[in-house]
C-alpha cells in the first residue's frame, strides 16, 4: 500500500476503528427525463425523446414505497431528472404522504439541481424553499448534483443547471435549519487535480462554517452511452488514490463513502483500506443511474447477509446504521439463520406519462 493509502487508513481507523457502515435502503427515481443535457449523463432522456424514459406519478411513487411495507428498510433515497411537473407542490405532498404512511422511514431526497429549478419556478428563495421542504417531511439531502464546482469544468459538462456556488448555498440553507446532508464529486473525466482540490476546499470551508455535512462520496465517471464516451475511465489504482486523498484532505468530514454499485463489490472492499468507512446500502436493484452508464453492477442489489460477508472478508466490522449514523445493529458476531435476506418483491415499472 502507498504511503498515501497508509495515512488515509490511519485517519479512518482513528475516527472509526474497523467499523464499516451500511444501511438498508431503496431508491426511487421519479423520472429519467430531464430538461438538462449533462454530457456525462447516460441516465437521462431529453424531453424530445421522453417516450424512451419514465415519469412516475405521485401514486406510482407511493406504490413503490408501499411495496416495502414488510421490509426492514430505514431509508428511501429519492432523486431523478428535472421536469416542470415535479415542483414544490408535488414534492411537498409526496414527503407528507410518505411520512403519513410510514413515519419511521427516513426521506433523503433531491439534489440542489432539482431544488434550484423548483424554487426558481416558484419564485421562492432558497431559505424559504428549504424550510418548506423540512416542514413537509424532508429528513436529509443526498450529495448529488455537485459534479465539479469549478466553472471552467462545470460549464463544459453540466452547463445550464445550478452553479457550484448555488449548490453550496442550498446546502448551507439546509444546514442552517439544523439538518444534515452529504456531498459528492464526479471525478475522472476532463478535470485536473487542481479542480478536485478546489472542489474539496469549498466543501471543507462550508463544513467549517456549518458542520452540516455527514459524508463525502467520490463518484467515478463512467463512459457508456453518453456524450463523453471518448474519455477513458480512471483505473482502480487512481480510484483508490482519490479515496485516500479525499480522506486526508477532508479532515472535518466524519465519513467517506464508496458507492459499491459504481465501482464493484471487490473495489469497494479494497477501498476500506484507503480511508473509506461506508459502502452505502442494500439498494435492492432500485437504481439505474450507474448501471445505464456501464458500471460493473448491472443489477445493483445486495442482501444484508451479502453486505455483512463482504465487510467481514476484509477484516472489518459490519455496522448497520440509520441515515444519521445511529447504530441499528452490530453484525460483528451475528450468525445468520436460513435465508435471512433483504429482498424486494417487484420490478420497477416504466409507467406512462
Amino acid at each position: 500500500m502507498s504511503y498515501t493509502g497508509v495515512l488515509a487508513n490511519f485517519i479512518r481507523e482513528k475516527k472509526h476503528g474497523d467499523n464499516t457502515y451500511f444501511n438498508r435502503n431503496f431508491h426511487i427515481e421519479p423520472t429519467n427525463v430531464c430538461l438538462y443535457t449533462c454530457t456525462f449523463c447516460s441516465y437521462s432522456r431529453l424531453i424530445k425523446k421522453r417516450e424512451e424514459g419514465w415519469e412516475y406519478s405521485l401514486e406510482d411513487i407511493l406504490n413503490i414505497v408501499r411495496n416495502y411495507d414488510d421490509q426492514p428498510v430505514t431509508e428511501v433515497h429519492i432523486v431523478g431528472g428535472v421536469l416542470p411537473q415535479y415542483d414544490v407542490e408535488f414534492y411537498s405532498e409526496l414527503f407528507r404522504q410518505i411520512h403519513a404512511h410510514r413515519p419511521s422511514l427516513h426521506v433523503k431526497a433531491l439534489t440542489p439541481v432539482e431544488y434550484h429549478y423548483m424554487f426558481k419556478k416558484a419564485k421562492m428563495d432558497y431559505a424559504t424553499g428549504m424550510r418548506l421542504m423540512k416542514e413537509a417531511g424532508l429528513d436529509s439531502m443526498p450529495g448529488g448534483g455537485a459534479e465539479i464546482f469549478h466553472p471552467e469544468i462545470r460549464d463544459q459538462i453540466a452547463g445550464g443547471k445550478c452553479s457550484g456556488e448555488q449548490w453550496l448555498q442550498i446546502h448551507e440553507e439546509w444546514h442552517k435549519l439544523g439538518m444534515r446532508s452529504n456531498a459528492t464529486i464526479l471525478y475522472g473525466h476532463i478535470e485536473k487535480y487542481e479542480h478536485r482540490v478546489h472542489h474539496m476546499q469549498l466543501l471543507r470551508e462550508l463544513q467549517d462554517k456549518t458542520g452540516g455535512f455527514q459524508t463525502y462520496i467520490p463518484l467515478k465517471f463512467r463512459n457508456k452511452d453518453n456524450q463523453m464516451s471518448h474519455v477513458p475511465e480512471t483505473t482502480v489504482v487512481e480510484d483508490l488514490r482519490n479515496y485516500a486523498i479525499s480522506r486526508i484532505y477532508l479532515d472535518n468530514f466524519d465519513h467517506l463513502k464508496a458507492y459499491w454499485p459504481m465501482i464493484s463489490r471487490q473495489v469497494a472492499q479494497l477501498s476500506l483500506s484507503f480511508g473509506v468507512d461506508d459502502i452505502d446500502g442494500t439498494i435492492d436493484d432500485t437504481t439505474k443511474i450507474y448501471s445505464m452508464a456501464g458500471s460493473e453492477e448491472q443489477t445493483p442489489a445486495m442482501s444484508t447477509r451479502d453486505l455483512v460477508d463482504l465487510i467481514k472478508k476484509v477484516g472489518r466490522k459490519p455496522i448497520e446504521r440509520d441515515t444519521l449514523y445511529g447504530i441499528v445493529q452490530d453484525y460483528s458476531d451475528h450468525v445468520f439463520e436460513g435465508e435471512e435476506t433483504f429482498k424486494g418483491y417487484f420490478s420497477l415499472p416504466v409507467v406512462g406519462k
